[in-house]
């Protein structure tokens, strides 16, 4: 309800401009108090914060090395690929574009990671070239190791879609390196699927 009413307050606000530009007599549309603290708390939410100033780190092009662990008891895959991350909406997001190999064949990403005002939570999404699916994770930020944590849940193709706990970590090795991490939890055992080794580009 309260998000219909910002709305509508706002399409009657941008409806009203035109007329008070023809009548320069008309006084401002004027809202109640209410109303007032309703819009001054979505501008706040809206603004970006020292936590998106945090993430921009990431932004530029990186080279990649991707380790993948298909059985914890069999020797990995690996393949190398790259990353493009760029600023969007104002500075709100982080937009990044992946390409790599999988299984021998052209593989590419597309994923979204910001900081939320509203819940306090960083987020990360992911979808790709392997999946008809997106991925969402929420998680927290560690200065102390400068380390974000993120869990969620992958809906499992090969169990007829059974939810697989996942945590992610980025580890900000320095302003040139990064390092992500994938673990997967099975059988209530959990265990390392995925690592991607980011080095900007020069």
């Amino acid at each position: 309800m309260k998000i219909a009413q910002i709305s509508l307050l706002t399409l009657a606000l941008l409806a009203a401009l035109p007329l008070a530009a023809q009548d320069k007599s008309a006084k401002p549309a004027q809202l109640t108090p209410e109303q007032q603290a309703m819009m001054q708390a979505w501008e706040k939410a809206a603004q970006p914060g020292e936590q998106h100033k945090q993430l921009a780190a990431m932004v530029g092009k990186w080279t990649t090395r991707q380790t993948m662990w298909m059985d914890p008891d069999t020797p990995p895959m690996t393949e190398t690929g790259s990353a493009t991350n760029t600023l969007v909406l104002g500075g709100r997001h982080i937009r990044q574009d992946f390409r790599s190999k999988w299984m021998g064949q052209p593989f590419e990403g597309v994923g979204f990671n910001g900081y939320d005002n509203v819940t306090g939570k960083y987020y990360s999404t992911w979808m790709d070239s392997g999946s008809t699916g997106m991925y969402v994770s929420y998680g927290d930020y560690d200065p102390a190791t400068k380390t974000y944590t993120y869990r969620g849940e992958m809906a499992d193709p090969a169990s007829k879609g059974a939810k697989v706990p996942v945590r992610q970590v980025v580890r900000v090795v320095d302003n040139d390196h990064q390092v992500f991490e994938m673990y997967e939890t099975r059988a209530g055992k959990e265990a390392k699927t995925m690592q991607i080794d980011y080095t900007r580009q020069k």
